[in-house]
């Protein structure tokens, strides 16, 4: 009977050990990935360089998420991750002027030219209003 109660304890002490190591292993991995994304989010490359770039033309429409813009531009070679682009959009300086059209873009472009060439320029009604 000590014997069964020692066994017990032993194993029972040998799968604390085991969880904790998985907690803090599983804690790690998912800081570095975090790290990872955090880090591209303001670092990301263009997707090729000025000498080997092509142009891109993309379709925007007025019923697109920002995510289904993110999947549109990954799938068409402009940027490497849709899901980035979608953070990416949400922290621009440009996220109310984006809108709907058609674009030709650059694939040397990064994600913060792509969002510039996408703004919608004011209508010039409006510009004379602030002027005033």
């Amino acid at each position: 009977m000590k014997t069964t109660s020692v066994v017990g304890a032993v194993l029972g002490t040998v799968f604390r050990v085991a969880a904790v190591i998985l907690v803090v292993y599983l804690i790690y991995q998912g800081s570095e990935i975090c790290y990872d994304y955090g880090y591209r989010v303001f670092t990301e490359p263009a997707m090729t360089s000025e000498e080997r770039a092509r142009t891109v033309r993309v379709t925007i429409t007025s019923d697109m998420s920002p995510w289904d813009i993110g999947k549109l531009l990954e799938s068409r070679g402009m940027v490497r991750d849709g899901k980035l682009f979608v953070l990416q959009y949400y922290l621009s300086e440009n996220l109310k002027d984006v809108g709907p059209g058609v674009f030709d873009l650059n694939t040397s472009m990064t994600a913060e030219d792509i969002m510039a060439a996408m703004v919608q320029e004011k209508p010039k009604e409006d510009s004379e209003k602030d002027e005033q």
